[in-house]
């Protein structure tokens, strides 16, 4: 019986394994830390947004990398759902296409994933950290585990403590783009009249960043801006588009200008009383807009935001950059090192939250594991 390897036991990793399993080969999967798809089950503690159901050109678009089109569309986000429904977890799809299992939660997945995978006998063996090639630190010392074929599925280089640290670069330098923080906050040095509000939402309210416009809602926190919405522009906002913020969505600007004249001549902090504004909004309004030349109404439409850069990346949920595509083959083997390939995180490629993460993990694991299976 032919032997495979994977590196890696986070969602790529564990696609990437029963993919091989399935097609006959003894599949050995190593992971790093005592336990496995740490990150994946870190994600589920919010809810498990396993995909998004949407047309799937909108569906592609989301990642602009060319590159992956053929391994979402052999598994894109019906065949995710179908896999989760297969696993015995019931799915429903949220009212902006994001798709969940009715457990919310990661745990009750993984360990029906587990028991497919044991009864496939793939053999899982943790606390083996990859030394390259095939050797492995353990707790017994170095060991070394061969194979035929060799999926890599490290992750990207952000929540080390969950395993993603990055540290396979040092394998292969050349042939890697730098890694960048995803769907990350940004840092804030706020004045002290900020500390009452820290942890407080920001909604509604519509982000504009690089001809990006988004409505949603954010978190103003300690260390400054995260959440959903803050996510949704981060990558034009690493790129050095700068934020600006409507802090009345659902009024026009001259509605704002009718309510002020009615309300006459009174101070500023109770004219925005009377707007409604609720007080993370104010705060926000005197941070950054009060010494503005423009009106009170045109600063509430259009706020501007100073901030200090994305924080740092091992705080991103995850990270652009990884494995350059033109270094992989087709079939996501390298072409430096025949019968290596690798999958998910580690390739790169970025994508927004919203299930699109965690599809083209299982897409890449899928896609490397099917390749691996056929070169061996």
């Amino acid at each position: 019986m032919k032997r495979a390897l994977v590196i890696g036991a986070g969602p790529a990793g564990l696609m990437a394994a029963e993919e091989m399993a399935r097609a006959g080969l003894h599949v050995t999967v190593a992971e790093a830390k005592p336990s496995v798809a740490r990150k994946f089950l870190m994600a589920g503690k919010s809810g498990l947004n396993i995909t998004k159901d949407q047309p799937f050109e909108a569906f592609v678009a989301a990642y602009e990398q060319p590159a992956l089109r053929p391994m979402l569309e052999a598994f894109g986000p019906a065949q995710v759902i179908a896999w989760a429904e297969a696993l015995e977890q019931e799915v429903f799809t949220g009212s902006s296409g994001r798709v969940f299992p009715k457990a919310m939660k990661a745990s009750p997945l993984l360990r029906a994933w587990l028991a497919r995978l044991a009864a496939l006998g793939v053999d899982i063996k943790t606390r083996h950290r990859w030394l390259g090639g095939q050797s492995f630190d353990t707790p017994t010392g170095q060991v070394a585990l061969a194979a035929d074929v060799t999926v890599l599925a490290m992750g990207g280089a952000s929540w080390a403590r969950l395993g993603s640290d990055g540290a396979w670069v040092a394998q292969m330098p050349d042939l890697v783009a730098p890694f960048q923080p995803a769907n990350m906050g940004f840092a804030v040095a706020w004045s002290r009249h900020m500390e009452p509000l820290f942890g407080a939402p920001v909604k509604p309210v519509a982000l504009r960043a690089g001809g990006i416009k988004h409505r949603g809602e954010f978190v103003v926190s300690r260390r400054g801006l995260e959440g959903s919405g803050i996510y949704a522009v981060s990558k034009v906002m690493r790129e050095g588009a700068p934020l600006w913020l409507d802090l009345m969505p659902d009024v026009t600007l001259q509605q704002i200008e009718s309510r002020l004249a009615k309300a006459g001549k009174q101070s500023l902090p109770n004219a925005l009383k009377r707007l409604k504004l609720d007080p993370v909004k104010r705060a926000l309004f005197f941070e950054f807009g009060k010494d503005r030349d423009t009106s009170v109404a045109q600063t509430l439409k259009n706020l501007p935001i100073a901030h200090a850069g994305p924080r740092p990346m091992d705080e991103a949920i995850s990270t652009a950059g990884g494995l350059r595509f033109e270094a992989l083959t087709e079939g996501l083997m390298l072409k430096s090192q025949p019968n290596i390939f690798a999958a998910g995180e580690m390739l790169d490629w970025e994508a927004p939250t919203g299930g699109y993460l965690i599809t083209a993990c299982l897409a890449t694991g899928k896609w490397a594991g099917r390749h691996a299976a056929q070169a061996a």
